[in-house]
């Protein structure tokens, strides 16, 4: 595949998720603080469709064409440190890099300093790297794929993975349906429910935060 070839393929896949994005509402800021609070699965349901749907790709990659896999190697103090200081700024910002984007098209105005902090964040970490190299990159066991563990080909350990992620989301509907996760206003919250006494009449515009 050429760069130019790959480079649209990329754009077109990047595309299609992020109107999976929009179209199920994670990417509010109320989803996102929901799913980290566990309070709603919302988001876990979509980035868990997402993984099985791409293990499913990669299978067809890795067994009908031949496409070889080069996983990143596991290290574990990077993998736990960088992975809590990213669940913790999720649920501070209430939002993830990918979804940033998103709230960016939906009009989240304070979307930008989150792309920004990603950014600036992206070139510390550049800067401070030679540092950090011994301290977090370093002490893992290399490269751990289900299909070494289980000394099956990588194809059918990634259709079993999909199959098991397949099964996890039938019982996180089962037990919390994504109608009742979505808030009055589609926003994610799916807590509160506006009775008639409540509601606005149609076409009253509501007040802003704060006014």
């Amino acid at each position: 595949m050429s760069v130019g070839l790959a480079i649209l393929v990329g754009l077109g896949m990047g595309a299609v998720f992020g109107l999976a994005l929009e179209k199920s509402r994670v990417f509010e800021p109320g989803a996102i603080i929901s799913q980290m609070q566990i309070r709603t699965f919302l988001m876990m349901k979509i980035f868990l469709t997402a993984v099985a749907t791409g293990l499913v790709i990669l299978a067809f990659l890795n067994g009908v064409m031949g496409v070889k896999m080069a996983p990143k190697g596991l290290v574990w103090s990077a993998d736990i440190v960088g992975g809590l200081a990213l669940g913790a700024g999720i649920a501070i910002a209430g939002a993830c890099p990918g979804t940033a984007f998103a709230q960016l098209g939906a009009g989240y105005r304070d979307a930008w300093f989150i792309v920004a902090g990603g950014i600036v964040g992206a070139m510390v970490f550049g800067y401070l790297e030679p540092v950090l190299k011994p301290v977090l990159l370093a002490g893992g066991p290399g490269r751990v794929t289900i299909d070494k563990v289980l000394g099956i080909p990588f194809w059918a350990g990634a259709l079993v993975l999909a199959g098991v992620l397949v099964a996890v989301l039938v019982a996180l509907e089962r037990h919390k349906p994504w109608r009742e996760e979505i808030g009055a206003d589609v926003d994610g919250l799916g807590a509160a429910r506006i009775t008639s006494a409540t509601a606005s009449p149609p076409g009253t515009l509501r007040p802003a935060a704060g006014e």
